[in-house]
């Protein structure tokens, strides 16, 4: 009797101890969490922690159980750092369904590397990552890192929801401070207010928690920063190697710039005399600013350099006109430092370039840009330069820097203005083709067309102008939307203005291009721009829709027709006129002829939600009206 006692406290103090064990089981997530997701964070827990003006800590705990394959993304992880960035520590471990430890990843298995992309010259980022890919599911992945910063210039926040198929089951930041040097934040999509505290050592802090968030869903045409929960976190006063700044203004963070800058701007007397000579046929301000630009396009090239402080101080201009080459801080400076020993004045422009980037948050100032460029205050405008490039045409800023905002540098410090907006006039596709149809239903085709504005940049056609035949016969195949088609001759012309055009001029052979059946023949005008989109309707929409450029699309397709074929009947024009944009298509019948026009003309700007089916109709009669067939009559 004694002995079964014995065994059966034996059993349940094994039980006891396998339970205590066992860490995040699958089975204790709720069922409302684990709903058409692929990933439930379980436990997301950030702290960071303001040592002084010049140090900072932060604390990361990170759990995420992966429930299919949609979620393997999630099973890395990897840290930058730098000499201004130490990883103190870095664990990860790895449990099946049941919560029972598979196995803790060991040092070996952390990779160790640089962060090198490919084209920078010179540059002390490095990164660790770990990969705990598992090929059962579901497993838990349990992530848990330390990071020591040199510097306050940039200060960790915190996204709660990583996507549309992700849950979270716990989630909190923390935010330590001294008073004295108390950073600023803000939250966007966040209703709650931190609960506040204080340290043993006197420190204050500030705590958000966040209990089973449910996936967001991001609708079509609408900006995820308007839905996902966020916290921005930035210094006011603070030290970055040496340099002492105050970000708590946009004028502050210009005169930190200004700082940086000073004293860079020398250049020999040789160049000083070269610049003169270049701009001495020249009366305008303009033609003496695109000399001297030409001369940068042709006398340097681009290279990345993150060096520490070097990631946003520039080289000086003395170390550019002997090299010949410096990243885009670097080289704005040396523009702006030839054009003032010509007596032109220019500003150092900071902003977050690219296309598809995040708008700048004009109200809360921070690190928020990736890119420095060139203005030249004119009379009636701005000159704008993209000094990184060798082929950008003078003062185009394009997609990459156009159409937001910037901080524009100043002697006293900045201010933020706005750059270049293309309208849809200027943003123009304009086509004209001639189309030879057989009686065969084979066809000949003779297209021109003239791409201007942002339309200068339609599947990268701006990178292939000025490259070699086989590129570009490449880009005319991979982009002409025909579905059989044969290039028989080609020719590309690149007119780099300000608002630089481009013409693409096509000899295409069409086999089967009209379908012939007994007497009658059957084609679809829209030779090469059908749309076929149609964005799904919304029963109940909740974001602004947002169209953030605007264009023109004209074609003017003429078709010439065998002897005595005639159209059966021709479909009816169409007009259509939304606040989303204007659609129109018509048809001409001339001797010998027929003209298929259309024009497509779509708006920028943000639209309520309710508004939003009426765009979905819009594309749906748009491609109704794209897809429309002509029947044609053989009456011999």
């Amino acid at each position: 009797m004694k002995r079964i006692l014995l065994i059966s406290l034996l059993i349940i103090s094994f039980s006891k101890a396998m339970s205590a064990a066992l860490k995040f089981p699958v089975s204790e997530i709720p069922e409302s969490l684990k709903k058409d997701v692929d990933v439930v964070i379980r436990e997301d827990k950030m702290v960071y922690e303001v040592i002084s003006a010049s140090k900072g800590r932060l604390s990361a705990y990170y759990v995420v159980t992966i429930l299919n394959g949609g979620g393997k993304g999630f099973a890395s992880k990897v840290l930058g750092y730098d000499k201004l960035t130490k990883i103190t520590q870095l664990k990860a471990s790895i449990y099946d369904a049941s919560g029972k430890l598979i196995r803790k990843i060991k040092n070996s298995e952390i990779y160790d590397q640089s962060a090198f992309d490919g084209f920078s010259l010179y540059s002390d980022n490095r990164l660790k990552a770990i990969d705990l890919s598992h090929g059962m599911y579901p497993y838990t992945l349990e992530f848990e890192y330390e990071k020591e910063y040199n510097s306050l210039f940039y200060i960790d926040g915190s996204y709660f929801i990583p996507g549309e198929r992700a849950s979270v089951q716990y989630a909190s930041y923390e935010l330590i401070y001294p008073p004295s040097i108390a950073p600023r934040y803000k939250t966007l999509n966040i209703n709650k207010e931190p609960s506040k505290g204080k340290t043993a050592e006197g420190y204050e802090s500030l705590t958000w928690v966040f209990e089973n968030l449910t996936p967001i869903k991001f609708e079509t045409y609408s900006s995820t920063t308007k839905v996902i929960p966020q916290i921005k976190v930035a210094p006011s006063f603070f030290m970055f190697d040496k340099y002492a700044g105050d970000m708590s203004s946009w004028n502050g963070f210009g005169q930190w710039i200004n700082s940086l800058n000073k004293g860079r701007n020398i250049l020999p007397p040789k160049t000083i005399e070269k610049v003169k000579e270049i701009t001495a046929g020249y009366v305008s301000k303009e033609d003496k600013v695109k000399a001297v630009y030409e001369y940068l396009q042709n006398k340097t090239r681009y290279v990345s350099v993150q060096l520490g402080i070097g990631g946003y101080q520039p080289f000086d201009a003395l170390t550019v006109d002997q090299t010949g080459y410096g990243d885009c801080k670097a080289l704005s400076n040396y523009m702006i430092s030839m054009l003032e020993c010509i007596g032109i004045k220019s500003n150092y422009v900071l902003i977050r370039a690219g296309e598809g980037e995040p708008e700048i948050d004009v109200d809360f100032p921070s690190a928020q840009f990736n890119h420095a460029i060139v203005a030249v205050p004119n009379e009636k405008d701005t000159i704008w330069l993209e000094c990184t490039s060798q082929t950008n045409p003078f003062g185009y800023q394009g997609s990459f820097t156009g159409n937001r905002k910037a901080l524009l540098i100043t002697e006293d410090g900045a201010k933020m203005v706005n750059t270049t907006q293309y309208d849809a006039k200027q943003n123009l596709q304009s086509r004209i083709a001639d189309v030879f149809i057989e009686p065969s239903g084979d066809a000949k085709a003779k297209v021109k067309t003239i791409y201007t504005g942002l339309q200068y940049e339609n599947d990268n056609l701006d990178v292939v102008l000025d490259d070699s035949s086989e590129k570009q016969k490449k880009w005319i195949q991979n982009n002409t939307r025909i579905p059989v088609f044969d290039v028989t001759a080609f020719s590309f012309e690149n007119q780099k203005n300000k608002l630089p055009s481009a013409t693409v001029n096509l000899e295409l052979s069409l086999k089967k291009y009209a379908t012939v059946s007994g007497k009658r023949i059957f084609l679809m005008p829209n030779l090469m721009n059908r749309n076929t989109y149609i964005p799904e309707r919304a029963t109940e929409r909740k974001a602004d829709v947002v169209f953030k450029s605007t264009y023109t699309d004209i074609d003017t397709i003429a078709f010439h027709l065998p002897d005595n074929i005639y159209p059966e009947a021709l479909p009816t024009s169409v007009e259509i006129k939304t606040v989303y944009g204007e659609y129109y298509s018509n048809y001409i019948l001339e001797p010998g002829k027929l003209v298929y026009v259309r024009r497509i003309k779509m708006q920028k700007g943000v639209f309520k939600p309710e508004l939003y089916n009426e765009l979905t109709e819009f594309y749906k009669n748009i491609s109704k009206a794209d897809s429309a067939k002509i029947v044609f009559v053989n009456k011999t």
